[in-house]
């Protein structure tokens, strides 16, 4: 792609992830987005086919970010619970350094009734969930294996990272509830590591 195009494409993701962030994608309108990163509508369509196309660019740049930071935590030299712990960690970083793209998976725009919308939106679904699942195995290998007490892998796995995105949530809060990163962090280390000493066989 050549530099002037390159640059088209990055002011048009730019303004959409911060679009698409705010309101239901049905309400959303190609001249607003345009407007918003300063080029001419034209460029959507040439770039992206449409609306949609240019919201579903968005969101698989998101999923692929997310999926990079999560394979840092799943390492092979890791255990299970180790890996648990680092997936939290991960998970921070990623919305340190991707604000937008953690907002658009952990608490996505409402697609209204725009039906290529919701098509996306439901995608968008599927990969998170197949992401929760790296969890929800790192979950059951360590019960597997006696490090953590038995229980439903899958629904530990929704329980640990709704219970992330509602830390990490307080990141944004405009009163003095809001947290710091380095506060974030602690959250997180307080809360899974209470959840997985909760989940460890206790002696005797």
């Amino acid at each position: 792609m050549d530099p002037r195009r390159r640059r088209t494409t990055d002011v048009l993701i730019a303004a959409a992830e911060e679009i698409f962030g705010e309101r239901a994608v049905d309400t959303v309108t190609v001249g607003e987005i345009a407007r918003r990163a300063g080029v001419a509508v034209g460029s959507i369509y040439n770039l992206f086919g449409s609306k949609t196309g240019l919201y579903a660019s968005v969101v698989e740049r998101a999923l692929d970010a997310d999926l990079m930071y999560m394979d840092r935590a799943y390492t092979d030299d890791r255990g299970p619970v180790e890996q648990i712990r680092a997936a939290a960690d991960q998970y921070a970083t990623f919305y340190v350094d991707h604000p937008e793209y953690f907002r658009m998976l952990a608490f996505p725009a409402d697609p209204g009734t725009y039906p290529a919308g919701r098509e996306v939106a439901d995608r968008l679904a599927r990969r998170v969930d197949q992401q929760n699942s790296r969890l929800a195995d790192a979950l059951r290998r360590g019960m597997d294996a006696g490090d953590l007490v038995a229980g439903d892998p899958e629904e530990l796995a929704t329980a640990l990272w709704a219970s992330w995105n509602g830390v990490i949530s307080l990141g944004w809060r405009p009163d003095g509830l809001r947290r710091t990163e380095a506060e974030l962090r602690s959250l997180l280390r307080t809360m899974t590591e209470a959840l997985t000493h909760g989940l460890v066989p206790r002696a005797g």
